[in-house]
């Protein structure tokens, strides 16, 4: 065991928590007032039932020992039994790997509940965590982050969670947010962020724990940590400011909302490509994934029945898509030649590279991960609708979702009374 490589994979799990932290406070910002009590329980609820979840039997279908053909993990860390030891190809104890690995199951979940913010129940979001957590995440998870995998073995490469965390997330939020319908047209026109500054504090707190999310995936504390922490503080500047530059040039103005958002695009983009790519690169990528996201998410609001409401699919699901892409281009087997070489011991490098195998991998690997997501996910959603339902009523989407959280012992009466109707429909 290495003390410094243990040491900071557990402070990376524990900036990868903060993260789920910080996407409340994001999410929650985004939200009119009548509804962030709501939509930060989700997030804390997500955080509380994945642990569960992970331990039990999440951590053995990713990442215990494949169970036949690269598909799913058998039984072998069932209720994290037989973890003594390091984990293989680590100066890391095996629990620790586990918990950084939790951090990512827990996220992945929580990303989606923007997508679904002011309608749905909030006792589906518990049973669609429970699932989706269960038979969806640690399944792909294994076909790409475990050297068993399928994709992993057939030359696909994930470096921090563009298909696993970004794809699978924007997709199942996607499908979810068809299975739901869109809210009625008044309250989307009333949909204003309750508080800028808690969603700038959230983007600040994302932007700070993506070094645990990507520098962390090097497993120790090495050159390549170093170097997939420089390049993500590259992508998150240069997505920052190219968003700036788009939203200017064609609103005439940039909105605080907005660079946020091109922060984490910039971030979601550069997060399959982190541990692969070098520091010009990173520019290309946050770039690339800044402008794909913008403009995808323009796109989405123009289709009727697509209501996503703060914009997941486009910044989550696109980013991971663009960034997985670009691995195939920039790849270089020097930045990383364990994580780089192929289960035949070849070299493993990207378009610029001279090698376009790797980019047809990429393809391959997207194409399965959005298949299945949205296969799975439908299934999980479509079931959950016919027996306890998704919807919450017009009546509750008009007045608000606080009420079962609020303190009522702690505040006055007309304190936690909900928004009165005319005040939600002027904003």
């Amino acid at each position: 065991m290495n003390t410094g490589d243990t040491a900071w994979v557990l402070i990376s799990a524990a900036l990868v928590l903060f993260m789920t932290v910080g996407l409340a406070f994001f999410y929650g910002g985004l939200e009119p007032r009548r509804n962030v009590l709501h939509m930060v329980a989700m997030n804390f609820f997500t955080i509380a039932i994945v642990t569960l979840t992970w331990v039990t039997l999440g951590f053995t279908l990713a990442f215990g020992p494949d169970a036949g053909h690269g598909l799913i993990g058998n039984l072998h860390y069932a209720g994290l039994a037989n973890m003594s030891g390091l984990w293989p190809g680590t100066h890391i104890p095996k629990l620790d790997f586990m918990a950084f690995q939790m951090m990512f199951a827990i996220i992945t979940p929580a990303l989606i509940t923007g997508a679904l913010a002011g309608r749905l129940k909030f006792q589906a979001w518990i049973a669609i965590c429970i699932g989706w957590s269960l038979v969806v995440y640690p399944i792909i998870a294994h076909w790409v982050f475990d050297p068993a995998g399928w994709i992993y073995r057939l030359g696909g490469r994930d470096f921090a969670g563009g298909a696993v965390v970004h794809i699978s997330a924007g997709v199942a939020a996607a499908v979810l947010v068809l299975l739901l319908r869109p809210r009625a047209a008044a309250a989307v026109a009333a949909y204003r962020p309750s508080s800028v500054p808690t969603v700038l504090l959230g983007a600040g707190i994302l932007w700070f724990g993506w070094f645990g999310f990507n520098a962390g995936s090097a497993l120790g504390a090495n050159q390549l940590a170093a170097s997939a922490f420089a390049v993500t503080e590259i992508a998150a500047a240069t997505g920052f400011l190219v968003w700036a530059a788009i939203e200017y040039r064609l609103t005439g103005r940039t909105t605080l909302v907005g660079l946020s958002t091109g922060a984490v695009a910039g971030l979601a983009t550069i997060t399959p490509a982190a541990g692969y790519v070098g520091p010009l690169p990173a520019i290309a990528i946050g770039a690339a994934g800044a402008a794909a996201c913008y403009f995808a998410g323009a796109a989405a609001k123009k289709i009727k029945r697509f209501d996503d409401a703060f914009g997941v699919t486009a910044t989550h699901g696109v980013g991971g898509l663009v960034g997985m892409l670009m691995v195939g281009i920039f790849a270089r087997y020097s930045t990383n030649t364990a994580g780089l070489t192929a289960t035949n011991g070849s070299h493993i490098n990207g378009l610029t590279a001279g090698d376009g195998s790797l980019l047809w991998h990429q393809t391959l690997a997207v194409l399965a991960v959005i298949g299945f997501t949205a296969l799975l996910t439908y299934a999980l959603g479509a079931t959950i609708r016919a027996t306890i339902g998704l919807r919450i009523t017009s009546e509750q989407e008009s007045l608000g979702l606080n009420d079962m959280f609020q303190d009522t012992d702690r505040r006055a009466p007309s304190a936690i009374q909900p928004e009165p109707v005319a005040a939600v429909r002027g904003g």
